[in-house]
């Protein structure tokens, strides 16, 4: 069995530190950088990029709105076009950093709001997809399994992993929890990997304490949950005792 961590990463900028980048990394097989619009400077993604190629981890692009003061995570109404321009762009970006320090992108993972909204907007995961596409390199795009996301990448060719999330709570239909209700972050340790190991079998408890199927390629751990690092530490240390293999989605992903 194997299975790849990814975390967000590289979202601090300017006088701002965000996210525990340095500990968690050491745990984590793919990162998730931030591309300056709701986190990140070029100095920061220059500064992540470094950190994990030194420690073997792949890197992703991480998009988003707009929306630095709001941290990426308020809807906003874009048009399919607009949304395939903004991922463009943002992938531009950093691919940049990447290919300065001799790695290749690996895949593309959109943030916050625009990942939350698209999993049900086909028009907007229509633009998403476009954007990565046309960014070519063969990238991955992770989203939430039976989205309209990965969906519409799959209907253009784009390759894709389904992604879980070992610290935020579910829905029966496979949905995360809405931020703004209680218990739709899970912080113990424990609790955390016990979940990802249930993900990496396949299954998950949902808020209702009902345990419904979900696949996953690829298993998120946030960095700016509070004790991310223990968290990440905790999970990985379970992961390989269990026998799972912890590599990134490049070294065992299908190619389209």
């Amino acid at each position: 069995m194997q299975i790849d961590l990814n975390s967000d990463m590289g979202e601090s900028f300017g006088a701002y530190t965000i996210g525990a980048d340095a500990e968690i990394l050491r745990w984590v097989s793919s990162a998730n950088v931030a591309c300056g619009w709701h986190g990140g400077d070029p100095a920061v993604m220059r500064e992540t990029v470094a950190a994990a190629k030194a420690l073997g981890v792949a890197v992703g692009a991480h998009p988003s709105y707009p929306d630095l003061l709001g941290f990426g995570r308020r809807p906003m109404q874009i048009s399919r076009a607009e949304a395939r321009d903004y991922v463009l762009y943002q992938i531009g970006a950093l691919r940049a950093f990447v290919e300065a320090a001799g790695l290749r992108l690996q895949h593309v993972k959109p943030h916050g709001a625009i990942y939350n909204v698209a999993s049900k907007d086909r028009e907007l995961s229509l633009g998403i997809a476009e954007g990565v596409r046309e960014a070519g390199g063969d990238l991955i795009l992770m989203g939430l399994p039976d989205s309209e996301m990965l969906k519409a990448a799959q209907e253009l060719g784009v390759r894709v992993a389904c992604e879980a999330f070992g610290d935020r709570a579910y829905n029966e239909d496979g949905s995360l929890v809405s931020r703004k209700i209680a218990g739709s972050l899970i912080t113990d340790p424990d609790r955390v990997a016990e979940r990802v190991i249930g993900l990496a079998q396949g299954r998950v408890t949902a808020i209702t304490g009902k345990e419904i199927r979900l696949h996953a390629d690829t298993i998120c751990l946030h960095g700016d949950t509070p004790g991310a690092a223990t968290i990440a530490q905790q999970v990985r240390e379970r992961l390989d005792a269990a026998g799972v293999q912890v590599r990134p989605l490049g070294e065992f992903l299908a190619r389209a």
